[in-house]
């Protein structure tokens, strides 16, 4: 009645509801880190299959990283009022995709850590403003 299968399927379920609930609460500042955390969270998992030499995750995690960059992260500008900072991120952030392209395509731990560095002080940064402004 209760086997692992059932099990993981209401864990899962579980573990959306929670998300969901928390993009709901969350402010557009924390929405932001919340792309970012995703964003990492998924290069480590990369980095994992790398290491594991598990090519469909590496991909998986990686598309999904591009994903969030470029769907999240880089949608999310303001490009009319934001100003250079705006552009110059919107470059950054095509820059890191990019980048992941070529890490998937040539099994490159370097380039994953570059955009690994680049993401953690972006959300760094994002968040000593969060930290000034709440």
């Amino acid at each position: 009645m209760f086997g692992t299968r059932s099990y993981a399927n209401r864990a899962s379920a579980y573990t959306r509801v929670g998300t969901e609930t928390g993009v709901e609460a969350a402010s557009p500042h924390q929405l932001i880190l919340m792309l970012y955390d995703g964003a990492l969270l998924a290069l480590r998992t990369a980095e994992s299959a790398m290491e594991h030499d598990d090519i469909p995750r590496r991909g998986a995690a990686i598309s999904k990283a591009i994903d969030i960059i470029t769907n999240g992260l880089k949608v999310s500008l303001d490009l009319n009022s934001g100003g250079e900072l705006a552009v110059r991120l919107d470059a950054l952030y095509e820059y890191m995709a990019d980048r992941l392209l070529y890490a998937n395509l040539h099994n490159s731990q370097a380039a994953l850590d570059e955009v690994s560095g680049l993401l953690a002080g972006l959300r760094e940064a994002w968040q000593g403003i969060a930290d000034q402004v709440g």
